[in-house]
């Protein structure tokens, strides 16, 4: 009987145990659940200070979430000085999307002094794009004077593509006296590129004398070449012009 009884005590302290371990564990969960924001939080199961701190902790994030405008902001829960200074940093932001075309720019949003200054800032860059060609020119913004020189500079940078060989060079638009320049300067490029071995040679340009001079200065530093055991030595070219001059 009394081992009856002794067991019936340790099954009951065991219970009780395991009860008190099973509620303080749902309760750190809960308190878990509560911190991330999981629908499943249970308020009732906080404490007045946890269920204060976690409040405000959330209420920062809402806030956060506005003043940044994110998708997830509810500007609802928030009070009147906060929602003027959630209002002001928006503009703030909407304001330099306009000033630096990064994002999104609403002008309706913008106070009669910031759109003229906006638009400003457009003009002022699109006159820059236009005037170095780096990207699409809106004629239309330009004022005449501007135009004229914008078309000036489209002009010099197509004359010096066609004598440098980059960019996209318009034969066409070149004057005669620019056509005959330009035709001298990549010829002498190509000659220039003919006699150092580096870069690409066109022959078909050169003339009989140059062709002559090219393949004579080939030959002796072919030579030379050998003579010192460099790699880019051409013994079949030596022997060639061995062969070809016999009494040498």
């Amino acid at each position: 009987m009394k081992l009856i009884a002794v067991f019936c005590l340790l099954i009951g302290t065991f219970v009780c145990t395991s009860s008190g371990q099973t509620t303080l564990g749902t309760k750190k969960a809960n308190l878990l659940y509560c911190l991330d924001g999981f629908p499943v939080c249970n308020h009732s199961q906080l404490t007045s200070g946890q269920a204060k701190q976690i409040a405000d902790l959330w209420h920062d994030k809402k806030l956060w979430a506005c003043t940044n405008d994110y998708g997830d902001c509810d500007r609802s829960r928030l009070t009147p000085s906060e929602l003027k200074d959630v209002t002001e940093s928006a503009h703030r932001q909407n304001l330099l999307s306009c000033e630096t075309t990064t994002d999104f720019c609403n002008k309706q949003l913008l106070t009669p002094a910031e759109t003229e200054k906006v638009d400003r800032i457009a003009s002022l860059q699109n006159l820059a794009t236009c005037e170095t060609g780096s990207g699409l020119c809106n004629h239309s913004m330009l004022s005449p004077a501007q135009l004229a020189e914008v078309k000036g500079l489209d002009h010099e940078r197509n004359v010096l593509w066609c004598e440098t060989g980059q960019g996209e060079c318009d034969q066409s638009l070149l004057t005669p006296s620019e056509a005959k320049e330009a035709a001298t300067v990549t010829h002498q490029t190509n000659l220039i590129a003919c006699k150092s071995g580096d870069g690409y040679c066109d022959t078909s340009e050169l003339t009989a004398s140059e062709a002559g001079q090219i393949a004579a200065t080939a030959r002796e530093r072919n030579a030379l070449a050998c003579a010192a055991g460099d790699g880019s030595c051409d013994r079949r070219r030596t022997l060639r012009q061995a062969k070809s001059n016999p009494s040498s």
